[in-house]
C-alpha cells in the first residue's frame, strides 16, 4: 500500500470526496488533479461521476468513481477503509430543496437530513478513526453560509449545514492533539445544479472553480473555518447583531426557494 502524504506537506495527494460529480465536489477534484494524486469520488449520477473522473485521469490523476450512497453507513465505512491511506477526506455531498405541500414535509426533512447529517456520520466518523490510527490527515466538511442565520423557506437545509458546520468544529480540537485537521467550509452562492433551481437573486454568485480555489488554499493554511465571499459573511454577521425580532421580521420577508 501506497505512503500517505507527510504530516506537513501542504498538498494532499490521496484524496476522497464525496458529491464529486457537481458542484464543488468536481471543482475539487479538478483543482488537486495532477500526476501522483489518487482521487477517490462517490456521487450518484454514475455517468457524470465518470466523466469527472475522466477529466482527472486526463490531467494526469489516478481516479476512480463510486456511486456508494453517504446514507449507507457501512458501505460509506467500507469504501474509506479501502481507500486507505488518504491525506484528506471532503464531506461535500449535500442536497437541498423544497416540499410541495405539508403532507410531504416530514418526507422532504427527513431526506435531506439523511444525506446533510446522516451522510457527515457516515463519512467524517470513519475517516476520524482511520487518520488517527494513521497519525495524521485532514478532514473538510462542507456546511454553507446557511449555517449562519436561519433561511426562510429552507429550514431543515439551515439546521443541517449548522450541524455539519458546528460538528467539524467541535472535532477540530478532539482531532488536533491526534494529528488530524479539520476545517469547516462555508460558501455563499456557488454555481452548481443545486443553485441553478433557485427561483431568487442570489448575492455575490460565485463559479466553482473559484471557490474550490479558495477552499484548497483555506485547507494548506489549516483554516478551521473557510467562510467566502468575506462580503456575504459580513451582511450575515450584521443581521445575526440585530434584535431577534428585527431579524425574525427581516427573514420571514426574505424571498424563499
Amino acid at each position: 500500500m501506497a505512503e500517505s502524504t507527510p504530516p506537513n506537506s501542504l498538498t494532499p495527494r490521496r484524496i476522497l470526496i464525496t458529491g464529486g460529480s457537481s458542484g464543488i465536489g468536481e471543482a475539487l477534484a479538478l483543482h488537486y488533479a495532477a500526476p501522483g494524486v489518487r482521487l477517490v469520488l462517490t456521487g450518484r449520477d454514475a455517468e457524470r461521476l465518470e466523466a469527472v473522473a475522466a477529466a482527472c485521469r486526463a490531467k494526469g490523476a489516478e481516479a476512480s468513481g463510486h456511486t456508494t450512497a453517504v446514507t449507507d453507513r457501512e458501505a460509506m465505512a467500507a469504501l474509506i477503509e479501502a481507500s486507505m491511506p488518504l491525506d484528506l477526506v471532503v464531506a461535500n455531498a449535500g442536497v437541498s430543496g423544497n416540499f410541495k405541500s405539508w403532507d410531504d414535509f416530514d418526507a422532504h426533512v427527513r431526506g435531506i437530513a439523511a444525506v446533510n447529517i446522516d451522510g457527515v456520520f457516515n463519512t467524517v466518523n470513519p475517516a476520524a478513526r482511520l487518520l488517527v490510527a494513521q497519525g495524521h490527515g485532514q478532514i473538510a466538511v462542507v456546511a454553507s453560509m446557511a449555517s449562519f442565520i436561519s433561511m426562510p423557506g429552507a429550514a431543515i437545509y439551515s439546521a443541517s449545514k449548522a450541524f455539519a458546520r458546528f460538528y467539524a468544529e467541535s472535532l477540530r480540537g478532539q482531532l488536533a492533539r491526534h494529528g488530524v485537521r479539520v476545517s469547516a467550509i462555508c460558501p455563499g452562492f456557488v454555481v452548481s445544479r443545486m443553485t441553478a433551481k433557485n427561483r431568487f437573486p442570489m448575492p455575490f454568485l460565485m463559479d466553482a472553480e473559484r471557490a474550490a480555489r479558495i477552499i484548497a488554499k483555506g485547507l494548506a493554511r489549516n483554516q478551521g473555518r473557510i467562510a467566502f465571499p468575506w462580503r456575504m459573511l459580513a451582511l450575515l454577521r450584521v443581521l445575526e447583531s440585530l434584535p431577534y425580532p428585527l431579524t425574525d421580521w427581516l427573514m420571514r420577508r426574505a424571498p424563499q426557494k
